[in-house]
């Protein structure tokens, strides 16, 4: 009988908003030993100023996790699954004790690897080569250990010519390279793993599906967070089903995607407000921010439901910090499975790269949606095509319907799609001022 390797008993994370947080940068060897001998004055300064430590400006609180119990045995492969906003990396960050809970535990036995969001693991100043080498110190691992494993581990992130080159001057997609071929090749005994593989082009993520199978393959535990039903369905057994901090479903991994299909069939109205969705998108944010995204139907008015062959107009609201020329802006429709059907790109139509700083309101016009009815899903994202690697992106913005409509004879002069088909759309992208 396979023992328990991952004990979680009424995990709880709560967190306070309203105080004055600093944005995190990465601090030299030098900046985190001084800060780290003079935390203990600063905190005594504060308590005779009359502040409490830390709380100073907390006026509201929130549970990002409330009460989760759960057990992993050895050799399982779990999928997680919940829409934005529902706990899933916080729960990662936890059992990886990259953050501690406010309530309950988590015992963990054995060695664990872990990919989380970009920034998360490594030290920036340090060469990929010495980043290799202190996470499989941290791991536990001998020197001799870690040397046997590192040209395997450089082969297969396809860095070599970039190995001794401090991290800090990586893209995130060349850091996600690295980062997951140590999290996975240095052998621990359990590999967590969240969405940041959408950082990557597709076929390193096909790469890492892969090479996660296998470690499945070898009896290794793997927990792994995607949107991604087709990967959640074939490498996972079993899955855990959060929303909005809490465990709302335990089981096979289809009966869990089953039940987290069914329950984002919710109205959205047609409108989401991104400007408070931190946690959960990926990208560094460098270049740009999406802060709303609008479906409407042909007369410019708010909708989640269109009939099918009818136009339909997307409206995104992106506040550029530093346009560039590379940048590339897309849409894409998924069904529920979260198979994408429909790529909406900007450079694909010619559309007029953004130089301009501040936020700028962009329209994309489809003559007719070539969907069938049914649910689907919407993604829209930033990428800097330079770098290979997504600005921002932000996944489930919206959910709309497609109803059936008559179409008279002479419109259907285009195909429908609605399984694993992806296709060009035309699209017609002008920019609305700010």
């Amino acid at each position: 009988m396979s023992k328990v390797v991952i004990d979680a008993q009424g995990l709880g994370k709560r967190y306070f908003i309203g105080s004055q947080q600093r944005k995190a940068k990465y601090k030299t060897f030098g900046e985190t030993l001084q800060n780290t001998l003079m935390s203990p004055f600063r905190k005594m300064g504060q308590l005779l100023k009359g502040h409490a430590s830390g709380a100073a400006g907390m006026n509201q609180e929130i549970w990002s996790l409330k009460d989760i119990t759960f057990q992993v045995k050895q050799g399982e492969v779990v999928g997680i699954l919940g829409r934005n906003g529902a706990g899933k990396s916080t729960l990662l960050k936890v059992l990886s004790r990259i953050t501690e809970p406010t309530t309950g535990s988590a015992r963990i036995i054995g060695r664990v690897g872990s990919l989380l969001e970009v920034g998360t693991g490594f030290h920036p100043e340090l060469t990929g080569r010495e980043n290799v080498y202190l996470n499989g110190s941290i791991l536990g691992m001998k020197r001799s250990e870690i040397k046997d494993k590192f040209d395997e581990i450089v082969n297969f992130s396809e860095l070599e010519k970039f190995i001794d080159t401090p991290i800090k001057y990586y893209s995130s997609g060349m850091y996600i390279r690295l980062a997951f071929a140590v999290a996975a090749h240095l052998e621990p005994e359990i590999l967590i793993v969240d969405e940041v593989l959408a950082v990557g082009d597709v076929s390193f993520q096909n790469k890492c599906l892969g090479k996660m199978q296998g470690v499945a393959n070898e009896g290794r535990t793997v927990l792994f967070v995607s949107h991604n039903m087709g990967a959640i369905e074939s490498l996972c057994q079993r899955g855990i089903f959060l929303e909005e901090g809490q465990i709302t479903f335990q089981g096979s991994i289809q009966d869990t995607i089953s039940k987290y299909i069914s329950r984002n069939l919710a109205i959205t109205g047609g409108f989401a407000d991104l400007s408070e969705r931190i946690e959960e998108r990926k990208g560094p944010q460098e270049h740009s921010f999406i802060q709303s995204v609008r479906l409407m139907d042909e007369t410019h008015t708010s909708t989640d439901m269109l009939r099918m062959g009818a136009p339909a107009i997307f409206r995104l609201e992106i506040d550029f910090k530093k346009p560039d020329e590379f940048l590339e802006i897309g849409v894409g429709i998924s069904n529920l499975q979260r198979v994408w059907l429909h790529y909406f790109i900007s450079k694909w139509e010619g559309f007029q790269i953004i130089t301009e700083k501040g936020r700028q309101i962009i329209e994309i016009e489809i003559p007719a949606i070539q969907l069938y009815p049914g649910e689907y899903l919407v993604d829209v994202w930033v990428k800097h095509t330079r770098k290979r690697s997504y600005d921002d992106i932000v996944h489930e913005v919206l959910q709309f319907s497609v109803m059936e409509a008559q179409i008279a004879q002479g419109e259907a002069n285009f195909k429908y799609y609605s399984q694993n088909t992806e296709v060009y759309s035309p699209s017609h992208w002008s920019l609305k001022g700010k």
